[in-house]
């Protein structure tokens, strides 16, 4: 290389000074890294102390909806959510069985945080599909079979359950093998596959055993309709049932593909 130019070793000179290029473009991204990290450490401290420490996110408030029986007074009493605490620190799920326990007529309820100082409570309540007659009262059954209140005054278009189950036969096997529970959701069942011309006007849901349920109607007429099994196919022979034979009085879609009726 001894004949090289003094403009080649001016050049190859200039070439080498100073950082190369990639090392360059590596400082710059590190600066950029540790720039980044301060900002979201100082962010981070700031939300923390936001959340837990300052008295902006406090529960200030809580809020009642979806009620219809009960009042929205009745719900917050039976949450008892911590007035002043974190917002993020109320434990929802205690909330949420507080109310349930308290009030059974509850079926959900939904805890929200509504930030920045306010905890929601959606409430849905159980909806009466049966009555049980006790001692001049009535005990309300939902759609689960599940007895959740007893009120002074039976709720307007709701049916009976009248549970006339026999202690001995077959009636009697019958209801040691399915217990009285599984027996009144039955009932349950029954009264939801009803028909909805006919619902309005299903006075009584009557159980004597798991396959021998019936109902009355307001005007007298009565349906067998044996277990609460094929509750469509019941509820389609008794529409075609009732309109084929308007003035029979009694009903039978126990056996749903051949159904009868009688009286007039």
């Amino acid at each position: 290389m001894a004949g090289s130019t003094t403009a080649e070793r001016g050049e190859r000179k200039r070439e080498s000074s100073g950082p190369p290029p990639v090392r360059a473009v590596r400082r710059r991204r590190l600066r950029l890294i540790i720039a980044s990290a301060v900002v979201l450490l100082f962010l981070g401290s700031g939300t923390f102390w936001l959340l837990y420490g300052s008295d902006l996110v406090r529960v200030e408030r809580v809020s009642v909806t979806g009620t219809d029986v009960l009042t929205p007074d009745q719900v917050r009493e039976a949450a008892d959510v911590p007035l002043g605490e974190q917002l993020v620190s109320v434990d929802t799920g205690a909330i949420e069985r507080r109310a349930a326990e308290a009030l059974p007529r509850i079926d959900t309820v939904e805890v929200v945080r509504s930030w920045p100082d306010e905890i929601a409570l959606r409430v849905t309540e159980r909806t009466a599909v049966l009555l049980v007659h006790k001692g001049g009262k009535f005990v309300e059954v939902d759609d689960e079979g599940v007895r959740f209140a007893t009120v002074e005054k039976a709720p307007k278009g709701v049916p009976a359950l009248t549970m006339d189950l026999s202690r001995s036969g077959s009636a009697a096997a019958s209801l040691r093998r399915f217990g009285e529970d599984r027996l009144v959701r039955e009932a349950v069942r029954v009264a939801g596959a009803v028909p909805a011309s006919l619902a309005p006007e299903t006075r009584t849901v009557k159980v004597r055993s798991y396959d021998d349920i019936s109902l009355e109607l307001t005007d007298g007429r009565t349906v067998d309709w044996g277990s609460g099994e094929r509750g469509a196919r019941k509820a389609r022979a008794l529409t075609a049932l009732v309109k084929a034979e308007p003035d029979a009085r009694h009903f039978d879609v126990s056996v749903p593909s051949a159904p009868a009726s009688s009286g007039s």
